[in-house]
């Protein structure tokens, strides 16, 4: 296997060892669009690094016919930390968005890395501690914000001001949307709705796009 098959950040920051270690123990997987992603036996013996795509993160309740997702992944995201630390099932959902490619390595190789590098135990804390920082920040919001909050933090928080265009999440459908923030797709779409009559959001070709930031600014601060 070539370096350049994943060629992604996170691995310009790790040393020799371990990119030998990939070379030889590694594998380039296709996950294809709008199919289940990694399953829940999987992540028991593989860790994932996302090289290109998305892949949706989600639980499900059967009973309530409800959804709640709980992460996208994309370039440079790893999953799944969790068993990675406690070695036990974790029971989610996955979802491809795109045909998605990540590299597939032996689980216990992961947690030989951490344990005998200090260079990729700092890199891959630092991960964990963003991905906790999200989750309480998911949790926040659906505890303590109204749905309306909860759209324009959505946006605003996939809002790349270097492109002035949103990332990961503009060309969702609107139950897709509404999984984000833990509504239903009427509720989006009457959000959405309301944006677009004030200026600060157009859909073309049912692609969002974000024409006014400073009005969905002010807004969040009126709320």
């Amino acid at each position: 296997m070539e370096q350049q098959d994943y060629n992604i950040e996170l691995f310009s920051a790790v040393p020799p060892k371990i990119i030998e270690d990939i070379n030889h123990f590694g594998k380039i997987i296709t996950f294809y669009k709008n199919m289940p992603a990694m399953s829940y036996e999987d992540t028991i013996h593989y860790f994932y690094f996302i090289i290109d795509g998305r892949i949706k993160v989600y639980q499900y309740d059967f009973e309530g016919n409800k959804e709640q997702t709980i992460k996208i992944l994309t370039r440079g995201d790893m999953f799944d930390v969790i068993v990675l630390l406690d070695d036990k099932p974790h029971e989610v959902v996955t979802h491809a968005y795109e045909d998605t490619k990540a590299l597939r390595v032996p689980i216990d190789k992961v947690r030989e890395w951490i344990d005998s590098n200090p260079e990729f135990r700092k890199l891959i804390f630092h991960y964990i501690a963003s991905e906790m920082r999200n989750l309480e920040e998911l949790a926040t919001d659906l505890s303590l914000h109204d749905t309306s909050t909860r759209f324009i933090k959505l946006l605003l928080k996939h809002f790349d001001p270097k492109s002035a265009k949103l990332r990961l999440i503009y060309d969702l459908p609107h139950e897709e949307l509404a999984s984000l923030i833990g509504t239903v797709r009427h509720v989006v779409n009457r959000h959405i709705q309301e944006l677009k009559r004030d200026g600060s959001l157009e859909v073309e070709r049912r692609k969002l796009r974000l024409a006014n930031i400073s009005k969905l600014v002010e807004r969040l601060q009126l709320k």
